[in-house]
């Protein structure tokens, strides 16, 4: 109806205004570069933890190996390896909770193990509060509807029927990552202590959060699947910083610079411009991880909360009203 191939762009052509597509443009790439950033520090502990590899040389890898892979490659690259790397996702998460449950003794001993700590942690709401869920559920479920990354890929649907065929298998794809994210993240109570993993917890003991996960993996997974874990991290991390990077330099060539500095702008110019701004993206994402913030959650906590809050009223009444 609007011929809009951006987020912004909709955003512009629905509420009449070239301000808003502006201020889009400008909150997309601004506060995609902590998200990119948050995805790269985790990956980069992955590799610290698994590896050894110190942490910076990860970083910079990372950094390099996306920009080759996305400014040679494209939307076109994405687009074609998107579907592999959920389908390896699905069957490695399912793998580590296999191993879990395992090493943990099934459900019922991980229940009661986790019980004998605190028995708090094993109710519907557990520490620290309802609150504190509820803000975390609405910024993981109801911010992602906004997300211009996710917004972009709906260009990818053929017709109704593959709407329908998307709601049913992301809707099983969502809970099968989600359920066994969090269920593992709690058992990380059962399976690490500063004598097991001296590197998860600072000097006096408190949790070190960030690099929680990855000595997770290496506790339970064996040593013999431990490259497929990294292969599904990598997978998830891959197809993340694509997303990222490709709808924060598409605003940035197409509704900021032909929008507003140089409208006749041809297709080959914001082909150029845009695997310029992948690069910079990128530089800025892994120069920002360089800095040693505290916790990626509070880079996240910053970024969807932003994002969030900017487009999803303006997105949800605009389709609706």
């Amino acid at each position: 109806q609007y011929d809009a191939y951006t987020l912004p762009e909709f955003l512009a052509k629905r509420y009449d205004s070239r301000l808003l597509k502006l201020l889009a443009s400008v909150v997309i790439f601004v506060f995609m570069i902590p998200y990119s950033s948050a995805v790269f520090m985790g990956l980069s502990y992955l590799f610290t933890v698994s590896l050894g590899v110190e942490f910076w040389h990860a970083l910079v890898f990372m950094g390099l190996f996306t920009a080759i892979y996305l400014v040679l490659g494209g939307y076109k690259s994405m687009a074609m390896i998107d579907m592999i790397f959920g389908m390896i996702m699905a069957v490695v998460v399912s793998l580590l909770l296999v191993f879990t449950l395992y090493e943990g003794g099934g459900l019922a001993r991980i229940t009661a193990d986790l019980q004998q700590i605190n028995p708090e942690l094993v109710r519907p709401v557990g520490p620290p509060g309802l609150w504190p869920l509820l803000s975390l559920v609405l910024l993981t479920s109801m911010a992602p509807f906004a997300m211009p990354q996710l917004m972009q890929k709906f260009y990818a649907i053929k017709d109704k029927r593959t709407i329908r065929r998307g709601m049913l298998a992301s809707t099983l794809f969502a809970i099968l990552i989600g359920g066994v994210a969090y269920f593992v993240g709690s058992t990380s109570r059962i399976f690490l202590n500063p004598e097991i993993a001296p590197m998860a917890f600072g000097a006096e003991g408190q949790p070190l959060y960030d690099i929680l996960m990855p000595e997770l993996l290496t506790q339970v997974i064996p040593a013999s699947l431990s490259v497929m874990i990294l292969l599904l991290i990598l997978s998830a991390s891959m197809s993340t910083l694509a997303a990222l990077v490709l709808v924060s330099s598409s605003t940035l060539a197409k509704d900021f610079y032909q929008g507003f500095i140089r409208p006749s702008a041809g297709d080959a110019t914001l082909t150029r411009l845009m695997r310029l701004a992948s690069a910079v993206f990128i530089a800025l994402s892994v120069s920002l991880a360089l800095m040693n913030i505290k916790s990626i959650v509070a880079i996240l906590g910053v970024s969807w909360g932003a994002l969030g809050s900017f487009f999803l009223g303006p997105f949800i009444w605009g389709l609706f009203s």
